[in-house]
Formats: C-alpha cells, sequence, structure tokens
C-alpha cells in the first residue's frame, strides 16, 4: 500500500517538473520525485537476492533511470526542455509498474558479471533514449524555423548547433556504452534459439551498426540535421524493439521469459 502511495506522490511530482521544464525553471523538484520512483522499484525489483523484472518493471526501470541521466546532465548542459518527455513517461511508467506488476517469476543475482551486464545495458539505453527525445526536439525546432513559425517552447531552446553538439555527445556516449553491453553479454549466450535471444541480440546489432554508421558519417562527411535526425531515430527504435518488443512477445504472448 505505501508503494502505491509513493509512486502516485512520485507520478504527480514527475508532471510538475515538466510542467516547470516546459518554462524553462530549474528542475528542483525532478530529484524528489525520483527518489520516490527508486524506493518504489527497489521494492518491487529485489527480494532475497533475486531480481522480479517484468515487462513494465522493466519499463519503469528505463524511464526512471532515463530521467535521472537527464536531471544530471541537465545541471550542466541546456537539455532540461527534454524534461518535457521524459518526466511524463517517467510518471507512467511508475505507475503501470505498480498498479499492473507483471506475472514473472524472479530470477537469482549471483554473478557480478550479470550485474555489471544490466548495469551498463542501462546506461546505453538511457543515454540513447535522451539522444532519442534530443533528435525528436530538434526535428521539431528545425522544422518550425524552416517554417519560420515561433512558439515558447522552441524560444526555450538552445540554437541548433547546439543542440547537434549535444545529439552527437550523447550518442558517442551510448554507442560505446552499447558496445561494452554487447561485449558483456557474450560470456551468457550459448544458445541463441533456445534461450530466446536470437531476435533481441539481431536487433542489438543492427541498432549496434546504424548508430556506427551514424558516427561514421558525422566524422567523415559531416552529416547532420534531418539525416543526423534519421539515423539516430531509426537505431533507437531498433533498440527498443530488440529489448521491449522480444519481452513483450515473450511475456504477453507465448507466456515466457529469457533464460
Amino acid at each position: 500500500m505505501l508503494a502505491s502511495y509513493l509512486a502516485v506522490a512520485a507520478a504527480a511530482l514527475y508532471l510538475i517538473a515538466a510542467w516547470r521544464a516546459s518554462r524553462g525553471a530549474a528542475p528542483w523538484i525532478a530529484p524528489v520525485a525520483l527518489l520516490l520512483h527508486l524506493v518504489v522499484l527497489i521494492n518491487q525489483l529485489f527480494a532475497q537476492h533475486a531480481m522480479t523484472l517484468g515487462l513494465h518493471e522493466a519499463l519503469s526501470l528505463f524511464a526512471w533511470q532515463s530521467a535521472v541521466l537527464l536531471w544530471l546532465f541537465s545541471l550542466r548542459e541546456p537539455l532540461r526542455i527534454l524534461g518535457v518527455v521524459l518526466y511524463p513517461l517517467a510518471a507512467l511508467a511508475a505507475l503501470v509498474a505498480t498498479f499492473l506488476p507483471s506475472p514473472v517469476q524472479p530470477v537469482p543475482i549471483s554473478d557480478w558479471k550479470i550485474e555489471l551486464h544490466v548495469v551498463l545495458s542501462l546506461l546505453s539505453a538511457g543515454l540513447l533514449t535522451l539522444a532519442a527525445a534530443q533528435a525528436l526536439a530538434l526535428a521539431i525546432q528545425d522544422r518550425l524555423l524552416h517554417q519560420h513559425q515561433r512558439f515558447e517552447l522552441t524560444q526555450s531552446l538552445p540554437p541548433l548547433q547546439t543542440m547537434e553538439r549535444l545529439l552527437f555527445q550523447l550518442i558517442a556516449l551510448g554507442f560505446f556504452l552499447l558496445s561494452l553491453t554487447l561485449i558483456s553479454a557474450a560470456p551468457f549466450v550459448h544458445d541463441l534459439v533456445a534461450q530466446h535471444l536470437a531476435h533481441k541480440t539481431i536487433l542489438s546489432v543492427v541498432a549496434w551498426l546504424l548508430f556506427a554508421i551514424l558516427l561514421w558519417g558525422r566524422r567523415y562527411h559531416g552529416w547532420r540535421g534531418r539525416v543526423a535526425i534519421r539515423w539516430a531515430l531509426s537505431g533507437y527504435a531498433l533498440l527498443i524493439l530488440a529489448y521491449f518488443g522480444s519481452k513483450w512477445v515473450l511475456e504477453e504472448v507465448l507466456h515466457r521469459q529469457w533464460t
């Protein structure tokens, strides 16, 4: 019952933080929402050296760490406007995981290498989520500027050159961590089909290749603008499909789990 109240409180604070972000205000209320969400997550995920990570819990954890990274980055870089998108998503994810828990079995955690892989995968996905949100903001800003339209929300965004610089910084760091994620997963993959990892692995590798091509194109051909946005969003879409799409099919359709 307490976890339910905390989840509702976190969701409400996330929405307030999003409203403040839309006005360019300092995200002072976001850390409180993040802390409450973390308490809820710990209660949902961990018990007796085991982790319960169904689809809804994974979405909540994913949204939380994306919001954490946004808050941290926004202390130094002009990224707080992205909270307009990410904070409401974190609020929704916290509520869904609390009131619609996934019917999956806990998985024992006894190997530090598995824990390292989980941490790397979360960090890489979180950074690439920020990159995707940045790409969307850049696309909207570019479109409005070409149409000679200005709105209060877009006026709070940095110049296009700054937005592009931040986009590629996020992609480069996310790509590096995604590379480490794929490498750290190798020792646990023995049979892609038997472990239900074939689709997840193939889509993840293709997403990695798309980000690699984008960074190569940026370095050697100066890719920017709409070309960069398309590649960034395509890679992110494949990455999300690799994890959450595969997880949804396994848990909701086939009623199984990754092994």
